[in-house]
């Protein structure tokens, strides 16, 4: 006798009875980029529907989100002064600094993250302080300013630190920057695993953060490398890390069900820049049914492992889930 899988395909109560993967909206965290300034709501052009903001525009911005049931977003800053070290990230009056203060004030049940990382603030578009003569960034000079950024952000009231520069290290020196100040109870969700990918093309012109030479591959991770991958996400546990990340997602399936098998923390995926412009366009171009492939990618990092999903598309898909 042949197995008759089709019995439980039949009945559409029976399949939702059976499925084994469930996606809902409290899986996502909605990025939001900030600018100084009032009024501002600028539309990215290869991302549409992404836009810069001002603080009042993100705080309105927040309305929506909640009244779709997001209930956590992840901060991005874009500030008018740039600089050598990113200065405006390690001051308490920054973009950044100001927009927690005022959206917390807002939406005290916001739940923010901030992206940690100089890349945004420094005027060679890289995430630290230089070592000119490699040509790269400065590791532990870099970690001496990580751990000064995420006080400020704690201070400013960030109910979540995510450190994306992929500094050797950061975990450790952050965790004891915020615990040195009190902070013992604030988590950290590293960007344990992340890839110097094509698919950022789109962020950086919505972060402003091209590299003004060069690119990120003497810190971010070769794209052919799964042990390395696997190992970089295990070493931030040991240093603390509350919360592991694999980004890009989609072309890195494979790295996310590796670390979900050998960690028991949460773990967060990107769906980054690239990923999403791909669908908006095609989706326009009328040769994908835009809504259903979204839903599809979106199910698919949380049946690779994916516990947490940082997507643009979490409006969107909030609307269909709640249809």
């Amino acid at each position: 006798m042949f197995k008759r899988f089709r019995r439980l395909r039949i009945n559409e109560n029976l399949r939702n009875l059976v499925s084994e993967t469930k996606l809902s909206v409290d899986d996502f965290i909605y990025p939001l980029f900030i600018k100084p300034g009032h009024g501002i709501k600028k539309e990215i052009d290869s991302m549409p529907g992404v836009y810069q903001m001002s603080i009042d525009n993100a705080i309105k911005e927040c309305e929506e989100l909640k009244s779709l049931g997001i209930k956590s977003i992840i901060l991005f800053g874009i500030p008018e002064v740039k600089d050598s070290i990113g200065s405006d990230a390690l001051c308490d009056h920054g973009v950044i600094a100001t927009a927690i203060k005022e959206i917390k004030k807002a939406h005290p049940d916001m739940f923010i993250t901030t992206d940690l990382c100089f890349c945004e603030y420094t005027d060679h578009g890289h995430c630290g302080i230089l070592d000119m003569k490699l040509q790269t960034v400065d590791n532990d000079k870099t970690l001496e300013i990580l751990g000064e950024q995420a006080v400020v952000h704690a201070k400013a009231g960030a109910d979540m630190i995510a450190p994306s520069g992929m500094m050797d290290g950061m975990i450790t020196t952050i965790r004891d920057a915020l615990d040195s100040k009190g902070f013992v109870n604030l988590p950290i969700m590293s960007y344990s695993t992340k890839f110097a990918s094509g698919y950022y093309g789109p962020f950086r012109d919505v972060a402003e953060s091209a590299p003004s030479f060069g690119d990120r591959r003497s810190y971010q991770m070769n794209p052919a490398n799964r042990r390395e991958a696997i190992n970089e996400s295990l070493e931030d546990e040991k240093e603390g890390a509350d919360i592991l990340m694999v980004k890009p997602a989609l072309a890195y399936m494979d790295i996310i069900r590796d670390i979900r098998e050998r960690t028991l923390l949460p773990l967060a995926v990107y769906n980054v820049s690239g990923e999403y412009s791909m669908l908006k366009m095609a989706g326009k171009m009328g040769l994908i049914d835009y809504d259903k492939v979204m839903l599809e990618t979106l199910m698919g990092f949380k049946r690779a492992g994916a516990d947490i999903i940082i997507t643009y598309h979490a409006k969107e898909a909030a609307k269909k889930l709640r249809a």
